[in-house]
């Protein structure tokens, strides 16, 4: 038990009467379901982004988030204990301030810290006896202690004696329906033994289960390992899509002939590349960082390559398959089905989609996109010269397009009417398996 009258103890009395208010920084798809995880169970809560229509939009009640729906943002909206807020200053009102901000990559594939540093920066200004400040953000191992500790050490606070510093990974899926950030298991290190203790009972508070680790590292190099995982194996059936085609086999029936195996094996699934901000990006935080040590990530960077040639792999399958109608990429007409990353939801970080349409576009076609979820492709990163609106999914679009091509397969689109007015399907998520034959040519990719 913690001295009495001491930071600590402060600290904890507030997050077991639930009088702690928590500052969420950064209000996106981490952020805001974190904020309202910490709402829901009874804390006051500030949320805080340097996005001012973010915040305006929650000080009227509508939701910038679809998957999380009207019902709560309303509910936030005239709540006394929600304060929606662009100014930095608000947050020296939380007790706990949880930082759920990006990490891209920069131009060669550095890891670019400076959201990372800059709200840290923001932190150490309004920073008091008796704060816990946790990081949420992807990174490398090392991070929180290295590089947040220092930069809030400027003001003088001990971490773990008068404030408190912890790691806790986010692990969000937009749109998944059976789990929930309550409900997804939380991992906690704190970078002493008392920031551990103190952010573990904060989040359990809010987070149905809560599992402390000895480290602010551990946690880090635990997420790491989670979306790197996931990027080894979907670069190996990547990798074996055009093998087994090759072979005349197809690489679905083969992956869900070997998932009846009921241990030893985990199905993972081909597709156009990679989307959403985990998988693209963050195993290359630990590339970057074991190179320091004189390690190099091989089968990290092969899984890269080999994900992030797939766009170029779809576009050659459309070559390929108009060119078997008698027609050239340049100059067709090129629907493309999808511009999110993964199905049903309107995340567009990161997506291959975007890539896909701007090789087309390089290759001379004329692209058009449809996507119930994304009425807007403009402003991305890497793609800000494109500005297109989603098209009606209409019978006159579907016979008027040279080449139909899958990228994402959302349950709202209608793949009955793809099936039976498009002139060629190129289907890069064998989204119209169940439909075959279809009225045109049917190509995998």
């Amino acid at each position: 038990m913690v001295e009495a009258k001491s930071p600590a103890a402060q600290l904890e009395a507030k997050i077991r009467e639930r009088t702690a208010t928590v500052g969420v920084v950064g209000l996106g798809y981490v952020g805001l379901p974190l904020l309202r995880a910490f709402f829901q169970a009874g804390f006051p809560v500030v949320g805080y982004d340097v996005d001012t229509q973010k915040i305006d939009m929650l000080k009227r009640g509508e939701s910038y988030l679809k998957h999380l729906g009207e019902d709560f943002v309303g509910e936030l909206s005239k709540s006394p204990k929600f304060l929606p807020t662009a100014n930095p200053a608000d947050l020296a009102k939380a007790d706990a301030i949880i930082l759920c901000v990006p990490t891209p990559l920069g131009k060669h594939g550095e890891p670019d810290m400076s959201y990372i540093e800059k709200s840290t920066e923001m932190v150490a200004k309004v920073l008091r006896k008796g704060q816990l400040v946790s990081l949420e953000s992807t990174t490398y191992p090392g991070t929180t202690r290295g590089d947040c500790m220092p930069i809030l050490a400027k003001t003088g606070l001990v971490a773990g004696k008068d404030y408190f510093l912890a790691f806790s990974p986010e692990r969000e899926d937009p749109g998944r329906k059976d789990h929930s950030t309550q409900t997804i298991p939380k991992l906690v290190g704190g970078t002493d033994e008392t920031s551990g203790k103190l952010a573990t009972m904060l989040y359990a508070a809010a987070i149905k289960k809560v599992i402390p680790v000895d480290n602010a590292e551990v946690a880090e190099a635990a997420k790491l390992l989670e979306n790197i995982y996931r990027c080894v194996n979907i670069a190996l059936v990547n990798e074996l899509k055009p093998v087994l085609g090759a072979m005349g086999i197809d690489i679905w029936k083969v992956i869900d002939a070997a998932a009846t195996k009921p241990f030893g094996f985990q199905a993972f699934y081909p597709g156009p590349g990679l989307g959403g901000h985990c998988i693209p990006i963050d195993p290359f935080y630990l590339t970057w960082k074991a190179r320091e040590f004189g390690h190099h990530t091989r089968f990290i960077e092969l899984a890269g390559e080999i994900n992030n040639s797939m766009p170029h792999y779809v576009i050659h399958k459309t070559i390929e398959g108009l060119n078997e109608v008698g027609k050239p990429l340049r100059g067709s007409k090129v629907l493309v089905i999808g511009l999110a990353y993964k199905p049903d939801v309107d995340d567009v970080r990161e997506t291959p989609a975007a890539e896909i349409i701007k090789l087309l576009f390089e290759h001379g076609a004329d692209v058009s996109y449809h996507d119930p979820h994304v009425p807007l492709f403009a402003g991305m990163r890497k793609y800000m010269e494109y500005r297109m609106h989603s098209v009606p999914l209409t019978r006159d679009n579907l016979k008027g397009a040279d080449c139909v091509l899958i990228v994402t397969n959302h349950a709202a689109v209608d793949w009955k009417a793809i099936a039976d007015h498009s002139n060629l399907v190129v289907d890069s998520r064998n989204a119209l398996s169940k439909l075959l034959p279809i009225a045109g040519k049917y190509v995998q990719a």
